[in-house]
């Protein structure tokens, strides 16, 4: 379930960080679009740190398994 929850804040945050870029733009506030980049930046490190975590914990379990059916012949 976490899972779940990350990748839709990440996904919010994205678009929300988009938004604010695009304001910034349209605005002429360098503050504003400088925040929405690091907004969108932040959030595609975060899924990025998250899909290594997952393959990480997927090559471990696929180890575990193998050593598994190792014992079992």
């Amino acid at each position: 379930m976490s899972d779940l929850k990350n990748k839709f804040e990440n996904a919010k945050d994205k678009v929300v960080g988009k938004a604010k870029e695009g304001l910034g733009k349209v605005t002429g506030s360098q503050v504003t679009e400088l925040k929405g980049k690091i907004e969108y930046q932040k959030a595609d490190l975060k899924e990025k740190v998250n899909n290594t975590k997952e393959k990480i914990a997927e090559n471990i379990n696929d180890k575990l398994d193998e050593k598994e059916e190792d014992k079992k012949i």
